[in-house]
């Protein structure tokens, strides 16, 4: 039986805390980045290393090597190596739940299951293979033009991000549409122009009781019908746990997965069922080993060298210890353009609380703002602010170093202008006009990749839940519930109908004046 791991100290209560509070008062007061590059030719090697299929530059970030001393320091006191160790063992590590978190099992080789999980791989590998035996079999259906994935939050944000990555190994003949909305307009701008006999529609829900996927899903259902479709077990199919409800509908082809698989964590499952379609079954295979290259660099890279541990330590370092209460994520990839919004999720949904693993509130901020566009648009948005503006905000820039089209002089321009950012972030310019002036010694990281592969983009995405589960082993946070979605879709069903009914008892006034609005 899986047991409840002991509950290690977080990091405000951690004995090497003070020593970090104390360090971060000196560089706040006096610490500059140019200086540090100038009395430290060695900076640059230090504060970067290659993990699989990246490589990443931390030396422009606001800290030092004292610093990250101290930092890991307070990773191992924080227990965050055991910590790590029992999540990938199968422990309960989300303890609100009773759960073990085992989405790493789901890029796991089959013969290389951790002690005890042998019988899980094996109901993995059996899922993986019937899920990509169909998508082949719909791959070399020529009467497949379009495909229809309804899901939301990690059931849609996942596949559709991936997707979209790899736009040039996707099925030219097939076209990926994405609703995830419950508002009708994003449903309908899709199903315009699509035949039923052409469509295929692939319904996500982990236990068939997303009010917003079922909602599009029967509205589906309705113009299927409406336009003709007859076949409704052949031109849909679930990705659920729960079979007997997708039946129901008709939908007699279904995917399950596990409840120790959470939604933003469940692209490694069934759920990547469109991205499978999208690019094959051997480059779906690719995604995972990525992944997987990178779950090993997590579990057996030191604490120093490992670099899920070190963008953790500076995560908390950035909002803990300087106070930097958001980050921006620019990718100067076209195909990451929806990565900003999976990162958000991931991140915010994770290690967005207010309590910790024992429901104590928490004494210091969590999980930060997380916000971007694709540079180069961002440049012509909302750079101004990171250069000029009155909050400092760490940048964190994703390039790509080769890339997959043959247009002449747009790479280069591009990678150009992701490294000038980084610099100007840095160097700043002075002037004695002060709205020429660029203050300058604001932080960034760089992580560039070889190119964007299944296999780079799984390194990369596993790189990033990593990193999101050290800040919230050092936090004492539960980072794989999510209870925090959950009272507005409560009271969101009450309110629809009362929106019917108009009945507005014992609502709050501005809640009764906007319903009682919106009838009129």
């Amino acid at each position: 039986m899986l047991s409840v791991i002991p509950q290690p100290p977080r990091c405000d209560h951690a004995t090497v805390w003070p020593a970090l509070h104390h360090h971060a008062l000196a560089l706040r007061k006096g610490f500059d980045l140019r200086h540090a590059f100038a009395d430290d030719p060695g900076r640059f090697a230090h504060f970067s290393q290659e993990a699989p299929h990246c490589f990443a530059d931390l030396s422009k970030n606001l800290w030092d090597a004292p610093a990250e001393a101290l930092l890991l320091r307070l990773a191992r006191e924080c227990a965050v190596e055991q910590q790590r160790d029992a999540m990938f063992a199968g422990e309960h590590v989300n303890g609100s739940e009773g759960r073990a978190v085992l989405h790493a099992l789901l890029r796991c080789p089959r013969g290389e299951s951790p002690p005890g999980l042998a019988w899980a791989l094996a109901q993995v590998h059996e899922t993986l293979d019937a899920m990509l035996a169909y998508a082949e079999r719909v791959r070399a259906d020529a009467g497949i033009t379009d495909v229809v994935c309804m899901g939301i939050g990690g059931s849609g944000l996942g596949p559709q991000m991936a997707v979209q990555a790899l736009q040039g190994m996707c099925d030219a003949r097939r076209r990926m549409h994405f609703v995830s909305n419950v508002d009708g307009h994003e449903l309908q701008s899709v199903l315009d122009g699509l035949q039923p006999r052409s469509t295929l529609f692939i319904v996500a829900s982990k236990v068939f009781n997303t009010q917003e996927t079922l909602t599009n899903a029967r509205s589906a259902l309705q113009w299927f019908h409406a336009q003709g479709g007859e076949d409704v077990a052949r031109h849909f199919v679930a990705l659920t746990t729960n079979a007997s409800a997708a039946a129901q509908m008709g939908i007699t082809t279904t995917f399950g997965f596990w409840d120790w698989v959470g939604g933003r964590y469940s692209l490694w499952s069934a759920i990547g069922l469109p991205v499978a379609l999208a690019v094959g079954a051997a480059a779906f295979r690719d995604l995972l080993a990525g992944a997987h290259a990178m779950d090993h660099h997590f579990r057996t890279a030191p604490l120093q060298a490992n670099l899920p541990v070190r963008l953790g330590l500076l995560d908390v370092w950035n909002r803990n210890l300087l106070g930097f209460a958001s980050r921006c994520i620019a990718p100067y990839h076209a195909g990451l353009r929806r990565l900003p919004a999976y990162l958000q999720q991931l991140e915010m949904e994770s290690n967005g609380k207010r309590v910790d693993r024992q429901g104590r509130p928490l004494a210091l901020g969590s999980a930060p703002v997380l916000w971007g566009e694709p540079g180069t648009d961002g440049q012509h948005a909302f750079f101004q602010m990171l250069h000029q503006g009155t909050d400092i905000v760490p940048l964190e820039i994703i390039a790509v170093q080769r890339p997959s089209h043959g247009l002449q002089g747009h790479h280069e321009q591009l990678l150009a202008n992701a490294l000038a950012q980084a610099q100007a972030l840095m160097q700043g310019r002075s002037c004695d006009d002060g709205h020429r002036h660029f203050p300058g010694n604001r932080p960034s990281t760089f992580v560039l990749l070889d190119a964007l592969t299944p296999a780079a983009l799984g390194a990369l995405i596993a790189l990033q839940e990593h990193r999101v589960f050290v800040a919230g082993a050092l936090w004492g946070l539960n980072s794989f519930d999510q209870w925090g979605v959950e009272l507005g879709k409560l009271l969101a069903r009450d309110l629809q109908q009362r929106l019917a009914s108009g009945d507005v008892v014992q609502l709050d006034a501005s809640t009764a004046g906007l319903l009682q609005r919106m009838r009129a």
